[in-house]
């Protein structure tokens, strides 16, 4: 369980200040003997209070990571900068996040390179904004494009709370993506696009239209339900190769002495990952050896389609909805206040 303190702050951690001495505005991991996790920000004449005593800011600000500093009640702390993987973990959210083991095979299976023009749409909380910009580093793009504009302003203030400031190669836009990427990129121009959102379908026309051949094309949806529309609309669409799909789950070990074995929980099912390539334009795909069977996608009573604006729902995939006021919450602890 974390602990954040002081999260109304967003803290300076970028990839400048990763070396060097603990100093005020940086977030500090603090591990008990129990392994329990507690982050604070570094904050001049302040102090980290627990029910088994406390210990001032300042026995931490000039040391080095790595520091081990002990409270009034005897209790020893070590002393890190979160990995980025612990400040996606620990930050303000209003969306579900992309865990950190689906934002690492999103990376690695979509070969998003130093210097790569990524699109993202569907920021949610802002996590896997923070791995796409690490990966294109400063001479690349990412350009996010959210539909929610409460949501876009709590991913702006996680994403330039772990950076220290605004990020030189990203840009965030608000609006549907159908409208907002025709404006901000050329036909052909994109080398990756990453999809988060209920209906990525939706949005196949105008990724094929931006992305270069070769590109590639991501998409995280948490159903199979939606995996199946995803994969057969690709296979319609004429532009894409194959479509691969496959998802991820974490276990854990226990690691002591003798005692070496899996632990008892792990990260399972979180989302599924599709893949797949732009072609050339003209180049038609090769043909499938094989088809699902009619009648794949459910009808109404009288025998037509279901529309989508029925069947792709939030509440009808299992989310849960966000409220207003867990969102005006989150927005105030990120920085990000709605003006009055």
């Amino acid at each position: 369980m974390t602990h954040d303190e002081n999260a109304t702050t967003p803290a300076p951690t970028g990839a400048a200040q990763r070396r060097g001495l603990l100093r005020v505005g940086d977030r500090v991991q603090l591990t008990d003997p129990r392994g329990r996790l507690h982050t604070i920000t570094l904050a001049e004449e302040a102090t980290f209070h627990t029910h088994r005593g406390y210990f001032r800011h300042e026995d931490l600000i000039g040391a080095p990571e790595g520091t081990v500093v002990r409270n009034t009640g005897g209790i020893e702390y070590l002393a890190l900068r979160p990995l980025l993987a612990d400040h996606v973990l620990s930050m303000p959210r209003g969306a579900a996040v992309v865990y950190p083991k689906d934002a690492g095979q999103i990376v690695t299976m979509a070969d998003i390179y130093p210097g790569a023009r990524v699109i993202e749409a569907g920021v949610g909380s802002g996590a896997l904004t923070m791995s796409l910009l690490r990966a294109v580093g400063d001479g690349g793009s990412v350009h996010s494009i959210e539909r929610r504009e409460d949501f876009a302003a709590i991913a702006r203030g996680n994403v330039e709370g772990f950076f220290g400031g605004p990020h030189p190669a990203w840009e965030l836009s608000v609006g549907d993506l159908a409208d907002v990427l025709p404006t901000v990129a050329e036909p052909g121009s994109v080398d990756r696009v990453v999809l988060d959102m209920l209906a990525p379908w939706e949005n196949l026309e105008v990724a094929a239209d931006a992305l270069a051949p070769g590109g590639v094309l991501v998409c995280y949806v948490a159903t199979t339900t939606q995996l199946s529309r995803l994969a057969e609309d690709i296979r319609t669409d004429g532009r894409y190769t194959e479509p691969q799909a496959w998802e991820s789950m974490v276990r854990g070990w226990h690691l002591e002495g003798l005692a070496v074995r899996p632990e008892h929980r792990m990260i399972g099912h979180t989302g599924f990952l599709l893949t797949t390539r732009r072609l050339a334009d003209g180049v038609e795909a090769p043909l499938r050896r094989r088809r699902p069977a009619k009648g794949a996608y459910p009808v109404a009573a009288d025998g037509a389609p279901v529309e989508d604006a029925e069947l792709w729902t939030p509440e009808a995939l299992g989310e849960r909805e966000v409220s207003d006021k867990k969102i005006r919450k989150v927005r105030r602890d990120v920085g990000q206040a709605p003006e009055a």
